[in-house]
């Protein structure tokens, strides 16, 4: 039988083991325990670098869209703008237009207005009258050549510029004898209103005068 005695430096050396071991245990924790510590801390620099990193892209990310945000609405103020002065102009040639068209209008309603209200024919003036020369009416009694009597008469009327009018109220008016019954078939009222149909009484003289010299 082994006896259980142990001496006591026995003792003495399983205590400092012990001590020791224990003292190497507690070491080791602790070591764990920075390592654990170093990466913890090393996670929350490496979280905090990526956030901040994150940060600042989302921030640059604003910015950019800020920008073109502000650029896009500037460039739409500005086609607003362009549009805005395109129909400004669009709308003062429109009224440039209608009153160009309004003026052309209320200047055809003037003469028509005009030609409406005075008569058919235009007496010369007196400026025109008096600076070229004049010649005296002629006088027909169907005795004298028809045709000298038409040519001078044609004469007559060109050098003195008379009108349609004017010219058939001076055949009228230069009848003399058996010439002058041709008015007769004539009525008054044509005679006395020539601006109506001036030039169809002149015509209707001349055919009724040229008959009479024929047949005489």
């Amino acid at each position: 039988m082994i006896s259980a005695y142990r001496p006591a430096w026995f003792y003495s050396s399983t205590v400092c083991l012990y001590a020791s071991g224990q003292e190497r245990l507690e070491q080791e924790m602790r070591s764990g325990q920075e390592g654990l510590e170093k990466v913890r801390s090393g996670q929350e620099g490496m979280k905090s670098q990526i956030q901040a990193h994150v940060e600042s892209q989302v921030d640059e990310i604003k910015i950019h869209v800020h920008g073109c945000i502000g650029k896009t609405e500037e460039e739409i103020q500005c086609a607003k703008l362009k549009i805005e002065e395109v129909e400004n102009e669009v709308q003062r040639k429109i009224k440039g237009v209608e009153e160009n068209v309004q003026e052309k209008i209320s200047n055809f309603e003037r003469r028509i207005k005009e030609l409406e209200e005075r008569p058919n024919y235009f007496p010369a003036s007196q400026e025109f009258m008096s600076s070229r020369p004049t010649l005296k009416p002629l006088t027909f009694d169907g005795r004298t050549s028809w045709t000298v009597f038409k040519t001078q008469l044609d004469v007559v009327s060109s050098t003195n510029g008379w009108t349609d009018f004017l010219k058939a109220s001076q055949l009228v008016a230069s009848l003399r004898g058996s010439a002058a019954e041709v008015l007769q078939g004539i009525p008054a009222d044509k005679l006395t209103d020539l601006d109506s149909g001036a030039n169809v009484t002149l015509l209707r003289l001349l055919f009724l005068l040229k008959s009479i010299k024929a047949s005489s």
